[in-house]
């Protein structure tokens, strides 16, 4: 599944990085630890976080992430959307909680083990 296919069947909303959700979603990973995603995260995965400042995308793009999604309907902040559109990459927002995101990326088909 790619990321715009994620987009589309959960209804998120696309903050940034519009030209890049043809990206592979290869798996996931949930944390709100930057330290944690950069230690366990892998190449293509999605990030699901609370988090809204613009360092996740200098984590998204070391780790060569396919998307974020930010959760709880948090909105990214001004200059986290600029460095995105810098980086290409996808910043999308859902107004589900992480648990509820998580278990419908699971169901679909995105695990956090391979």
């Amino acid at each position: 599944m790619n990321v715009k296919e994620m987009v589309e069947k959960l209804g998120l909303e696309v903050k940034s990085g519009a030209g890049q959700l043809d990206r592979e979603v290869e798996g996931g990973y949930a944390s709100d630890l930057m330290s944690d995603v950069m230690a366990n995260s892998r190449p293509g995965d999605i990030w699901v976080t609370l988090q809204v400042h613009q360092n996740i995308v200098a984590v998204a793009s070391l780790k060569e992430l396919a998307a974020i999604v930010i959760v709880q309907g948090r909105q990214p902040e001004k200059e986290t959307v600029e460095k995105a559109e810098r980086e290409g990459i996808p910043v999308l927002v859902s107004p589900l909680h992480t648990y509820e995101l998580v278990g419908r990326l699971y169901q679909m088909g995105i695990s956090g083990m391979r």
